[in-house]
């Protein structure tokens, strides 16, 4: 099996995941939205890294600019998630303590 055949398959259980993150209504609505960014950042690296191999002739980790690009938003990903689930957390300490 081939890396490419293994990434693809891979998105099946996370899209699982997303499936029943949004199902259970318990996940934070940032974490959640940060979740499916996830999913624009792969949507986002696949056609970087094939411009990378057209225009350049390289693989997209040596194409800064690009690279730097795409990885943006998995950083937002990132972000959002922790976000999401930090306020989560403080409003659950606000809770207890009332």
């Amino acid at each position: 099996m081939n890396k490419d055949t293994l990434f693809a398959l891979s998105l099946f259980p996370y899209l699982g995941f997303l499936w029943f993150m949004t199902r259970s209504g318990k996940t934070p609505r940032l974490a959640l939205i940060g979740f499916y960014v996830l999913l624009v950042f792969v949507a986002i690296t696949i056609p970087a890294g094939i411009y990378a191999k057209v225009h350049y002739g390289e693989s997209l980790a040596n194409i800064d600019w690009l690279h730097g690009s795409a990885e943006f938003f998995l950083t937002l990903s990132n972000i959002l998630v922790v976000l999401g689930f930090r306020k989560a957390v403080l409003q659950k300490e606000v809770e207890n303590i009332e």
